[in-house]
């Protein structure tokens, strides 16, 4: 395992930022048919709406 030190806490703040980032929006899960975590929250969203409506 990689080790990484920040000598300032804003730059520990911005690597997690873009960690989380590339992880919820692009990194795809085959637990969720290969989506990303905000494309899988997207189609639930609009498919629970669409079931409301109807």
């Amino acid at each position: 395992m990689h080790r990484r030190l920040f000598s300032m806490m804003s730059q520990a703040r911005l690597e997690i930022f873009q960690w989380l980032t590339y992880y919820n929006s692009r990194r795809r899960h085959s637990a969720l048919d290969y989506l990303s975590p905000a494309e899988f929250e997207r189609r639930h969203q609009r498919e629970r709406k669409l079931t409301l409506a109807a």
